[in-house]
């Protein structure tokens, strides 16, 4: 099998001051606009001018997510009574310690918090006992004072863009209970629209940060490759996922950025910091309507791509017509033959720990689908896979000076989000890839590339669906994104939209 690493390894500790010390004394953040409720920056400067107690933030915190639950169905485990006890526990101690002391927080659930189970949106999951330990990059939020609440939903071993898992039932967006809240961080990205936590953690292996950004009217940002802590080492094009967080403003991304970069030396990149506004600079853009097979979205997606291509126009960039620069069609076959590598080896590690060969009462069928593809596909058309894939990275990587792109502006989907069960699990394996391959075609180059991409929400259809425009740039520039962001948040704010399914 491919050496593929899906989710996140476990890392050598790495102490958080380092993570500081590349952003001492930094400016003030901008303000975020206008929101119904506070972001986790502003929370936590509520708690530490005596305004709100840790305790008093978790506990409003965990009233919400129960009373959401239900009909969000965005948390698969909760952690309740040590969230309080974290909570009560900073509270007494005064000022709580770490930047986000106090604010609450979800854990997805691919990735282990000791003390609770990793169920990786698996019937198999229940094979899994709590986890013992968590490794440095879940940790650093610890560190940062983050409160978990708990474990956010997540599709099948985070395969799919929607958040279905047949073991917990779907995940339903706040703007629409009917439609996709998006995958595969679609728990985390539900809970923090609707108001319950301010941020929590996700990640990106074909998309899923970004997906669910767009989906639920949020800020979403995949870092470059080998960029967060502990992941330094990961330098295949087959290290395709990422971890950051999903939140509704861009000053909470930008400094649980900073707070988990790998700011230590013999770091991958030099250290972002703490980025704190836009910048003076205006930037060459790339423009994309059409997908990587050459097709145009939905007429909303496209208004939105053009919405905020005049937005940047206004704002004094210089927009220019791009074009794709690999074989669309060659590259979803390849990545998708790279996506059922990975459910072969979790397919193996599930027969391991049932004793018996995975099936359908141990896994989905869209994941045996993707197992029984990959057993069928030969053995020598392997390498030349690895090879077109690398190939597509470095044309990627030399798109942007061949065409003197700074970033490029592209649809992040190509619909508004779907109707619960258009890209379910449970859809025949065959009529599932063949929307998948449509729906979600704009996203995947990027987790090969290693390159930072972001989901910014900026526009809102008729019917009131969020449509995310997606900005990427090259591998190490998530400044550039961040600034930009800054940029658009400030001249088309976002955070006072409220879904109609809210705290």
């Amino acid at each position: 099998m491919l050496n593929i690493t899906r989710r996140g390894v476990a890392a050598a500790p790495l102490a958080l001051a380092a993570a500081g010390a590349a952003h001492a004394a930094p400016k003030p953040p901008a303000a975020a606009p206008a929101s119904p409720w506070p972001d986790a920056t502003e929370t936590a400067a509520m708690i530490k001018r005596g305004e709100l107690s840790a305790a008093e933030a978790v506990g409003a915190a965990i009233a919400r997510a129960e009373a959401l639950q239900p009909a969000l169905n965005f948390m698969v485990n909760s952690d309740f009574d040590r969230a309080l006890a974290k909570a009560q526990s900073l509270s007494r101690t005064g000022a709580p310690a770490g930047p986000f002391g106090g604010v609450p927080f979800l854990i997805k659930d691919l990735y282990d918090y000791a003390g609770l189970p990793t169920r990786s949106g698996s019937r198999s999951g229940e094979l899994r006992g709590p986890a013992a330990s968590q490794d440095a990059y879940i940790s650093a939020f610890d560190r940062a004072g983050l409160v978990v609440l708990g474990k956010s939903a997540t599709p099948e071993f985070g395969y799919l863009p929607t958040t279905e898992p047949l073991a917990t039932g779907a995940t339903h967006n706040p703007w629409d209970l009917g439609r996709s809240s998006g995958g595969s961080s679609g728990g985390s990205a539900a809970a923090v629209a609707a108001g319950i936590v301010p941020v929590a953690q996700a990640s990106d292996g074909g998309g899923s940060i970004r997906i669910p950004a767009s989906s639920c009217g949020l800020f979403g940002l995949k870092p470059s490759r080998g960029r967060m802590i502990g992941t330094r080492f990961e330098t295949r094009i087959t290290n395709i996922s990422v971890r950051h967080v999903v939140s509704r403003s861009v000053r909470d991304s930008a400094a649980l950025f900073a707070l988990t970069e790998d700011a230590a030396p013999g770091a991958a990149y030099p250290p972002v910091g703490l980025v704190t506004g836009p910048a003076k600079r205006r930037l060459r853009i790339g423009y994309l309507i059409e997908n990587g097979l050459g097709h145009a979205p939905s007429p909303e997606v496209a208004a939105a791509t053009e919405s905020a291509a005049k937005l940047l126009e206004s704002l004094g960039h210089h927009i220019e017509q791009a074009h794709w620069p690999d074989d669309g069609a060659q590259f979803i076959d390849d990545f998708l033959l790279l996506w059922a590598n990975g459910a072969a080896q979790d397919a193996a590690e599930v027969a391991r720990l049932a004793g018996r060969p995975a099936d359908e009462t141990l896994m989905e069928p869209f994941s045996l689908g993707m197992v029984e593809m990959f057993r069928k596909t030969p053995p020598e058309t392997l390498p030349p896979t690895l090879q077109r894939l690398q190939a597509d990275a470095l044309a990627y990587d030399t798109w942007f000076p061949a065409h003197q792109f700074d970033v490029v502006l592209s649809p992040v989907l190509s619909t508004p989000p779907p109707l619960l069960g258009e890209v379910g699990p449970s859809v025949p394996f065959d009529t599932l890839v063949a929307r998948l391959r449509e729906y979600v075609g704009y996203t995947p180059l990027h987790n090969i590339a290693g390159a930072p991409s972001m989901s910014v929400p900026l526009y809102w259809t008729e019917a009131g669906l969020p449509v995310g425009t997606m900005i990427s740039a090259r591998a190490g520039q998530e400044r550039l994104l961040f600034e930009l962001a800054y940029e658009l948040e400030a001249a088309r704010p976002w955070a006072q939209r409220v879904p109609p399914v809210h705290a």
